[in-house]
């Protein structure tokens, strides 16, 4: 009986000394993730921080207090209400990128290094919107975040944490401030677009004119040339016609029969109801009537050369005299001189082909006959 007790109590002390040893050695070793740092106590007091890898501690005297990440960590805070230098309420999110660099400080220089983070960010965050008005805070993050960023990084220094980025989530204004904001955006814009559609309409009403106005100007210029080259050519062809009347010295009797031609013209429309005849037109038939044979008429006096003899050939061209009397060579150089006259007017403001009208070059100048003086009496 006393033996079997005795190897009951020697059985127990064997099985508590490979608890022991069991427990000696699961405390002794201890091993560290990567990115991961474990600070070690001796007694109660730092010891040294664990690195990634397979480390031995002292049982029962060593003793892990904490696991520090060493990643890059992202917190993103709640919405914090921040008061604008305007006196507007705008709620801020921020998203803060943070790396643990001491894990010793991190864990003895700070009770919560991510609650004192936040709480930092509140504060620095209103005093930095604090100094401006809402429309620099809509528009200025990038310069919030480099001063929010130099605050932190500055405060948690101490805290073995390094401050690599800070970001500004989202800045939303009262939704009043939203909707005075839309309805601004609006009135820019319909501004804008009524901007630029009155300078489009002042752009074609400025073309249009313009267009108008090369438009007048040509037409202008055309009706001018059409106008001077008419009257160039009605005074070439009178020209002409007194030149061959000069050459072929027509006597009163062919002008008599051309004048009676003419005189159809003028009641050959049909609008035309009454028409007069010229005082000169009994004289012109007295020189038809002479020109065939017949006897001076009442009427024509001594404007008309003698008539024909009986039995004569009918009257043309070539049997014309050599020349007219001397009132119709007068009337004749009188003539070429209006006309003359009349052709320089035309032509002053331009241009015949190119070069100015010369009629003496154009027709070709030929010397005056001096005027003809009809025979005296006294001479016959």
């Amino acid at each position: 009986m006393n033996v079997n007790a005795s190897q009951i109590a020697g059985l127990v002390i064997l099985l508590l000394v490979v608890i022991l040893v069991v427990t000696a050695l699961v405390k002794s070793v201890r091993i560290v993730p990567q990115a991961e740092a474990v600070l070690v106590e001796r007694l109660g007091r730092y010891s040294r921080t664990l690195d990634a890898g397979l480390h031995l501690l002292i049982p029962w005297f060593d003793r892990p207090r904490a696991r520090v990440d060493l990643r890059e960590q992202v917190v993103s805070f709640p919405p914090q209400p921040v008061i604008t230098s305007d006196n507007l309420v705008v709620s801020i999110d921020t998203v803060i990128y943070f790396q643990v660099t001491d894990p010793k400080a991190a864990v003895y220089e700070i009770a919560n290094y991510i609650a004192g983070i936040e709480q930092l960010t509140v504060t620095t965050l209103r005093n930095v919107i604090g100094s401006m008005d809402l429309e620099q805070t809509l528009t200025s993050r990038d310069q919030i975040n480099g001063q929010l960023r130099g605050v932190l990084d500055e405060a948690t220094g101490r805290w073995g944490i390094r401050v690599n980025r800070v970001e500004l989530k989202a800045i939303d204004p009262p939704a009043s401030i939203q909707g005075s904001m839309e309805q601004q955006m609006r009135a820019e814009r319909d501004r804008r677009a009524a901007i630029l559609t009155a300078e489009g309409v002042k752009q074609s009403q400025i073309l249009t004119a313009e267009g108008e106005k090369q438009s007048a100007i040509l037409r202008a210029e055309g009706a001018a040339q059409s106008a001077i080259l008419k009257a160039e050519g009605e005074a070439r062809a009178i020209l002409q016609v007194f030149d061959a009347i000069h050459r072929g010295d027509a006597d009163p009797k062919l002008l008599a029969y051309q004048y009676l031609q003419v005189l159809p013209e003028i009641a050959r429309t049909q609008s035309n109801k009454v028409w007069f005849v010229p005082t000169e037109f009994t004289a012109a038939l007295g020189a038809i009537t002479k020109g065939f044979g017949g006897g001076p008429g009442p009427d024509s006096g001594d404007a008309f050369a003698p008539a024909r003899p009986a039995g004569a050939s009918p009257l043309t061209t070539d049997d014309l005299g050599p020349s007219a009397p001397g009132d119709a060579a007068t009337a004749l150089a009188e003539a070429r001189k209006e006309s003359t006259a009349a052709t320089a007017d035309a032509t002053r403001s331009g241009t015949l082909s190119g070069r100015p009208f010369d009629p003496d070059v154009e027709i070709g100048q030929r010397p005056t006959e001096p005027p003809v003086t009809p025979p005296s009496p006294q001479d016959s």
